[in-house]
C-alpha cells in the first residue's frame, strides 16, 4: 500500500493525503467544445486537467454541453446531465436534456438524449438540469428550468425575450423509464439555475431569481424536509446582482456556494457560510481555469484524483 502511495504520488507530481479532493465540472463559450474538469485541495485554487481541453466531447450533431451536472448515486455510478441547446429544434416535438454515465469518471457511455416537457408542446427550454438521490423514494429526481408561455401570465414580463422560468422536475429509478414532468418549484417569479444540498437534516435549494422587472438577478434558496420538497422560507439574495450557475459543497465546517458573476469584472466567485444567514465573501480568495462556467463540485478521493490527473485524452 505504500508503494502504492509513492507511485501515485511521482505519478500526478503533488504529494496526496487520506483527505478528500475536489473536482468541478465546466463549459467553455457557448459549451460547443464539450465539458471540462478542473480539480482542487482545497476548494480555492483549481487546476485544469487534460491541459484545460475537453473531457468530453459532443458526439451528436449540433449537441451543446452546456451546465454540465456530475453526480454519484449510492451503487457508486456517476451520472452528467446537461443542457443540450438553447430551445427545442426545428421540427422536434419534444425538448431534451443530455446524458451519459460512468463508473470511474474516465470511461463514459454513449451520450444520449433524454426527452423532457413530452406533454407541453409550447415549452421553449429545458436549462441546466441536475439531478439528486432521493433514498426514501429510492429514485433519482431530475429537476430543470423551462419557460411555458402563458403558464404564468402575471409575471411574464419579468424576464427576457418572453422567458419566465419555474424549476420542473421527474423522476427515474434507472435512466431509462422517467415519470411525467411536474411543477418542482414556484416562488412566484422567474427563476432559474436550481442546485440542491442536504444540511443536516434540512435539505437546500439554491437558486437564481432571473427578474429583471424589477432588476434581482441574485441567488436565493429555500428549504425543505426532503429533496422532493415542498419548499418554505425562500431567503433574501446572499450574492451582489448578476450571479447565475451555482454549485455547493461542504469543506470542513463551511459550506462554499460556487457561481459564475457574468458581467465586470467577469469571473467565477465564490460565498461560503456556517449557518445560511451570514454569508462571507470568498471571490477573492479563489483561482479557476480562464473561461469556466456553470458546472458542479462534487468530492473525490485522493486516489481517484491521482487517476483523473494521470489521465491524457
Amino acid at each position: 500500500m505504500k508503494l502504492l502511495r509513492l507511485l501515485l504520488v511521482g505519478l500526478v507530481g503533488l504529494s496526496l493525503s487520506a483527505s478528500d479532493w475536489y473536482l468541478f465540472t465546466s463549459f467553455r463559450s457557448n459549451g460547443e467544445t464539450g465539458v471540462f474538469l478542473a480539480l482542487s485541495s482545497d476548494g480555492r485554487t483549481w487546476t485544469p486537467l487534460n491541459n484545460n481541453q475537453p473531457w468530453l466531447k459532443p458526439d451528436a450533431p449540433g449537441m451543446l454541453m452546456r451546465d454540465p451536472w456530475l453526480g454519484q448515486g449510492p451503487d457508486g455510478v456517476w451520472h452528467m446531465v446537461w443542457t443540450w441547446g438553447w430551445t427545442r429544434g426545428e421540427g422536434e416535438q419534444t425538448l431534451k436534456i443530455g446524458y451519459a454515465e460512468s463508473a470511474d469518471l474516465i470511461h463514459w457511455s454513449p451520450q444520449r438524449a433524454l426527452p423532457v416537457m413530452p406533454g407541453e408542446p409550447t415549452a421553449r427550454n429545458a436549462w441546466a438540469p441536475e439531478a439528486v438521490y432521493d433514498a426514501a423514494g429510492k429514485e433519482w429526481i431530475i429537476f430543470w428550468a423551462t419557460t411555458i408561455p402563458g403558464r404564468f401570465a402575471a409575471t411574464d414580463e419579468s424576464g427576457d425575450d418572453g422567458y419566465n422560468h419555474r424549476i420542473y422536475s421527474m423522476t427515474t429509478k434507472d435512466w431509462q423509464s422517467f415519470s411525467a414532468p411536474r411543477l418542482f418549484f414556484d416562488p412566484g417569479y422567474n427563476c432559474i439555475d436550481a442546485t440542491m444540498a442536504q444540511d443536516g437534516k434540512r435539505w437546500i435549494l439554491i437558486f437564481k431569481d432571473e427578474r429583471k422587472v424589477p432588476l434581482v438577478q441574485r441567488l436565493k434558496y429555500a428549504v425543505a424536509d426532503s429533496p422532493a420538497g415542498p419548499w418554505r422560507e425562500i431567503s433574501e439574495p446572499f450574492t451582489p446582482s448578476w450571479n447565475e450557475g451555482p454549485s455547493t459543497v461542504k469543506i470542513g465546517a463551511d459550506w462554499w456556494i460556487y457561481f459564475d458573476h457574468y458581467v465586470n469584472p467577469a469571473r467565477y466567485s465564490a460565498v461560503r457560510t456556517r449557518d445560511w444567514r451570514s454569508f462571507e465573501d470568498m471571490s477573492g480568495q479563489v483561482a479557476f481555469p480562464a473561461g469556466h462556467r456553470h458546472g458542479t463540485v462534487v468530492r473525490i478521493s485522493a486516489q481517484m484524483a491521482a487517476r483523473l490527473q494521470a489521465e491524457k485524452r
